[in-house]
């Protein structure tokens, strides 16, 4: 680490950097207007909420430490991680130490101070922190003047004042580094105004109170941020540490960091799984909980997936690691959030653009307020210049600029933990406002693969039927035929004994059963070598209008039973359709498969269909839909590609596979249809989140214009109307974080 820090850059070199200090948009803000006047620098990207920098440096004569050294004469100790396109599933996103505060300002050796904070190994209190030490200062400061009050009241006003002056030494200091580095109008600034003119106009108890008060704001934006981290940072604590290792017919501990695809290990029961890989040796339950959101254990057996951080509930089962570390999916998941947490709403794009010309425009409107009522109507000077700095206060802008990202960002992390992976706040936003939701078919609203669903006897009994079908179709590969083994070891059928087992092209199958010959084929097939009757020709057909695949079983050249196998809905398929519909929502399935098997599937699960399209002509489907309304796109990820990326939002059904991770706008890892309705249901309470901040936010600011000009409210009232809004605002969108979607 140290070496990298004293690097000099690559031209072009994507870097990500670990920030500390960041509480809210403001100060993300302000890193981005000052590196952004950095020569040499590109493509700045500042996510608050994850506490990360990323950028490009097109100068190859740019160091590290230049970066390093603006960030922290602003404030903002930072230390280079790695690659912006890294994972650091080791590192959870925004905490130095777990569950602490790490927001310590105004070191001079930046870089050596994050790698001293990030090795920490107790989480920090918020009476350890910087800000934390700031306000009990500002406490013991004013105590001190309170006493020295009582002891010469005559000199009340010089004692406070002092107070006042000493308390606001740091935010002054920050105040002029943030206007010399480009951002005048900073929440420093306003404040450092106000009370320096409280001072002057002989209002320094006011103005002791003010400091004090806005060091407490300051501290409770720390707090909160660090809780509103808690979601993302639960997923980076469920990644074992270590993990035991199967070499050479011994077991070895090794970090789990160290891992690499190929290496096989040993999970224990209660253990969790060092890393994303399939199960070569054992069969156990898998609570997969942590990254899909499903709450029932997995059953899994040898060649299924398992992934990081699941928890294997009941047999020792031998895992081949399959993905790095840094790839897995914990640390898939932890990125991607982390990056949708970094983009910005369209909401939130637009507060972000009024606040630039909102601040400035506060501050003169405010000397207007000063200026104006004295030299045009003979007012009284300190009169008009206490209610000037009044509104100062009431005017910035922080609980507005918060009031969108900290909603987002709590939408997003509930999401993670329940297995919706929803890639931005703009996605977020738009599930909000679908009007329709078109689904694949297959694999999306049905399971993916046959079962079967009725065996009906023509000559023998149904699990004579099932036997001799399963007998034929032993070893196959064919869907309908892994469909009928399923069933019969499902029902526990016992299955005879076969031999020169073949297909029959485009028919079926065929094989010796019981010394005589069986075949499993289509109705068209038993037509053809006239083995069934007219009768049983006609309950084929009413099962194939049911969107069934029908075979014939014919065993000693005699038509013995039939088999009707589909592709079925899962089980939360029409529950979640019902709800789509309850929620004012159209939904409407899009299908390649055939009109009669769309239809009956559509049919049982109360929506409509568009069936037989092409890719092409699900695109253009899409296209007409989102003419008349925003529209949502759920598909497998893959086949549904195109359709995915047109729609307004795309969301991919996955169940944690990389393709889920990487398609669309969204990813179900919970492999349900009622993830769905959880996500439209997330995004418009986050939403109204957001509506509800924004209307704190504005109607406080509102009330306290008034009072402010009428003279009611006083210096103390102001800050704590500000502060007050912006910690009602980030408490509100905490919230979401207990919502049940």
């Amino acid at each position: 680490m140290a070496q990298a820090q004293e690097a000099t850059l690559t031209e072009g070199e994507a870097l990500r950097f670990r920030v500390e200090g960041m509480d809210c948009p403001s100060c993300a803000g302000k890193i981005e207007t000052v590196l952004g006047r950095v020569p040499g620098l590109s493509e700045i990207k500042v996510n608050y909420s994850a506490s990360t920098l990323t950028l490009k440096a097109d100068a190859p004569t740019l160091q590290v430490p230049t970066i390093n050294a603006k960030l922290s004469g602003l404030g903002f100790p930072s230390a280079l991680v790695g690659a912006s396109g890294a994972s650091e599933p080791a590192q959870a996103p925004g905490a130095t130490a777990a569950g602490g505060l790490d927001h310590d300002h105004d070191h001079s050796d930046g870089h050596a101070h994050s790698r001293d904070k990030m090795n920490t190994n107790g989480p920090t209190r918020w009476w350890q922190s910087k800000k934390g030490r700031i306000v009990l200062a500002e406490v013991a400061l004013l105590a001190i003047a309170y006493v020295g009050s009582l002891i010469l009241p005559e000199r009340a006003e010089w004692v406070f004042g002092i107070a006042a002056a000493i308390g606001l030494v740091p935010f002054a200091v920050q105040a002029f580094k943030l206007a010399i580095a480009g951002v005048p109008f900073s929440i420093e600034t306003l404040m450092s105004v106000a009370a320096i003119g409280a001072i002057a106009i002989g209002e320094s108890t006011e103005a002791a109170v003010v400091v004090l008060l806005f060091s407490i704001g300051e501290l409770l934006e720390s707090v909160a941020a660090t809780k509103a981290r808690a979601g993302i940072q639960s997923l980076a604590s469920l990644m074992p540490k270590t993990a035991l290792l199967l070499k050479n017919g011994s077991q070895t501990e090794i970090s789990a960091g160290k891992l690499v695809p190929g290496d096989i290990i040993l999970v224990r029961p209660g253990d969790h799984v060092a890393a994303d890989g399939q199960i070569t040796e054992g069969s156990s339950e898998l609570n997969e909980a942590a990254v899909t959101g499903e709450s029932i254990p997995v059953a899994k057996t040898v060649g299924a997936d398992v992934f990081a951080g699941t928890v294997n509930a009941s047999s020792a089962l031998t895992v081949r690691v399959t993905k790095m570390a840094s790839d897995n999916t914990i640390a898939r998941i932890i990125h991607m959030v982390e990056e949708a947490q970094g983009s910005k709403a369209p909401m939130a794009r637009f507060i972000d653009d009024f606040s630039r010309i909102y601040t400035p425009a506060a501050m003169v409107i405010c000397a207007l307020v000063i200026v104006v009522p004295p030299l045009a109507f003979g007012a009284d000077w300190q009169t008009w210049i206490y209610r000037g700095l009044s509104l100062l206060l009431i005017a910035c802008p922080c609980a507005l600029v918060l009031s969108t990202p900290a909603a987002i960002a709590s939408g997003l992390a509930v999401g993670a933990r329940r297995g919706l992976l929803i890639k931005g706040g703009a996605a977020l936003e738009a599930l909000g406002k679908i009007k329709t939701i078109a689904f694949d078919k297959t694999g999306t609203l049905t399971a993916g693969h046959p079962v079967v669903t009725d065996i009906i006897s023509i000559s023998e009994t149904q699990v004579r039927v099932l036997a001799i079908a399963a007998a034929v179709e032993r070893g196959s590969s064919h869907p309908i035929g892994k469909a009928i083994l399923d069933r019969a070891a499902k029902d526990g059928v016992a299955i005879p004994a076969s031999s020169g087992g073949s297909a029959i092209a485009g028919k079926g199958a065929v094989a010796v059963v019981d010394s005589d010959e069986a075949v499993v084929g289509s109705p068209r097939y038993a037509s053809e070598i006239r083995v069934l009757a007219v009768s049983d020709m006609s309950k084929a057909a009413v099962l194939e209008e049911a969107g069934k695949t029908v075979v014939i079983v014919t065993h000693k050249n005699v038509a013995i039973g039939m088999i009707a196998v589909r592709d079925e809905p899962r089980v939360d398929a029409k529950a979640a359709i019902a709800s789509l519909k309850a929620l004012g929502i159209e939904a409407v399935m899009l299908t390649g498969d055939n009109s009669r098997t769309g239809k009956a599937i559509a049919d049982s699960l109360g929506l409509g269909v568009r069936a037989e399209l092409m890719p092409q002509a699900k695109l253009d489907e899409i296209g007409r839909l989102k003419k008349q309304a925003p529209v949502a796109m759920v598909g497998d990820g893959i086949n549904d590609a195109p359709a995915l990326a047109a729609a307004s939002v795309g969301i991919a059904m996955g169940g944690g596979t990389g393709v889920a991770l990487e398609t669309a706008d969204a990813a179900l890892l919970k492999d349900r249809v009622s993830g769905v309705v959880e996500m439209v249901r997330l995004s418009r309470l986050t939403l109204a989140n957001v509506r509800q901040n924004v209307t704190i936010s504005l109607g406080l600011k509102a009330v306290f214009l008034v009072t402010s000009l009428a003279g009611v409210t006083p210096l103390w009232m102001a800050i704590l109307a500000d502060t007050g809004a912006t910690v009602i605002v980030t408490i509100n969108a905490l919230r979401l974080l207990r919502a049940r979607v």
